[in-house]
């Protein structure tokens, strides 16, 4: 597994459904307005179909005590002379706001760079999600421009800022093993 003492990140397994799924139930005041509320298991269920695919990768991160404190999406993974995903996360309750999912990020950008050889993250955020951005700023993202009604959320066009950090960005930790187990 990989990790730190505070938080493990690594792919989910069916077995992780009854946690995951009352996660995300205690999660949805912590959500609105920035997902769209769903039933959990058919979340649960897109999380493993992503690992399923070769553009696609969710991963869970785990606290100390095993239970789910966020998922990690990467997808519209490109190889080639672009080497980017895009970047796509949510905490769960009760672990938000204990720092687990900055520890996390850290894990998902060696694991980016170091194990699947990409050049390029970036994230899009709602201008008012200051915790997302306050995570993406912590972590080296920079922001580079604000996409006008850029996605549709609880069936609104929402604006999103446009955050990306390259593995230049890192330095030499970049080049830290950052693998992550099935």
């Amino acid at each position: 597994m990989t990790g730190t003492s505070d938080v493990i990140l690594r792919i989910p397994n069916e077995s992780d459904r009854p946690a995951f799924t009352a996660g995300v139930r205690a999660s949805v005041q912590l959500h609105d307005p920035w997902l769209d509320p769903g039933d959990p298991d058919a979340w649960f269920d897109r999380l493993l179909a992503r690992n399923d695919t070769e553009t696609d990768r969710s991963m869970l991160v785990c606290a100390d005590d095993g239970g789910p404190a966020g998922v990690y999406n990467l997808s519209q993974i490109f190889y080639g002379p672009f080497r980017n995903a895009y970047l796509g996360y949510y905490a769960l309750m009760p672990y938000a706001g204990r720092g687990l999912m900055r520890a996390g990020m850290t894990l998902l950008l060696d694991h980016a760079f170091a194990q699947m050889g990409l050049h390029r993250v970036q994230a899009n955020i709602q201008p008012e999600n200051a915790a997302s951005i306050a995570l993406v700023r912590g972590s080296g993202f920079r922001r580079e421009g604000l996409a006008l009604r850029y996605l549709m959320i609880q069936g609104t066009w929402r604006d999103h800022e446009q955050w990306a950090i390259t593995v230049e960005d890192r330095g030499p930790a970049a080049d830290r093993d950052g693998s992550v187990p099935n």
